[in-house]
């Protein structure tokens, strides 16, 4: 699924060298949920903006099944963030003049897709995390914990080989952010592949592994759960 081969990420502050990321190895298996866990800089944003070809490394190797992040052309590398991985916002990043349905289809929309062909999708989507009430509102008129599900069904929509979703709840109160963990863990059990970044032990222990970074390393890697098949 998605393979870092002694991956390192290097910015330049003036004169002075800053390593966000020092020789990562990991492989991560269909249908894992990986929660990605450390302090405030240890390089967990910066790892997961790497797997989503977001950012590219400066030392080592990307793949995503099979195929090396870093060694393809922007064209097709755009290609595959859209249509092979889903993306989970802690802002949600919904369009605010587009309805929750016209947001979850803009995926397949930008896309090339009619509207007559997306709509069937998004209102499945936004059933399934049920919101079929609220298709027709705007990101104003929802709460933080309905837009971010509106963003949830939006990443989905392509159908993507993995989510990848960088503090999903950290805008959400604790009630909101536990079902929107629920909901997280049971498109896992689906069989879904995700990848989430969090701070929160709690929110780390909805998932089947959690890794640690520590000043840009992996400083543990654990199985805590079934991998969904």
């Amino acid at each position: 699924m998605i393979e870092l081969n002694k991956v390192g990420r290097m910015y330049r502050q003036g004169n002075r060298e800053v390593h966000a990321l020092k020789d990562i190895s990991l492989m991560i298996g269909k249908g894992e949920f990986l929660s990605i866990m450390g302090p405030s800089g240890s390089g967990k944003s910066t790892l997961l903006n790497l797997m989503g070809g977001l950012d590219q490394a400066t030392a080592g190797e990307v793949f995503m099944d099979g195929r090396p992040l870093h060694a393809i052309s922007d064209n097709e590398l755009t290609l595959i963030r859209r249509r092979r991985i889903g993306y989970i916002f802690q802002f949600f990043n919904l369009l605010p003049l587009l309805t929750a349905e016209e947001n979850v289809g803009l995926p397949l929309l930008l896309d090339g897709l009619p509207f007559s062909e997306v709509r069937p999708k998004a209102a499945a989507l936004l059933r399934q995390v049920g919101l079929h009430d609220r298709s027709e509102h705007r990101p104003e008129q929802l709460s933080g914990g309905e837009m971010q599900r509106v963003a949830i069904a939006r990443a989905l929509i392509t159908g993507p080989a993995v989510i990848l979703a960088d503090e999903p709840t950290g805008n959400l109160d604790s009630h909101t952010s536990e079902e929107i963990f629920l909901l997280l863990r049971s498109l896992n059990e689906e069989g879904q592949t995700i990848v989430m970044v969090t701070h929160d032990p709690k929110a780390a222990a909805y998932g089947t592994r959690i890794i640690t970074l520590k000043d840009g390393t992996l400083a543990e890697d654990m199985v805590i759960g079934e991998t969904a098949s």
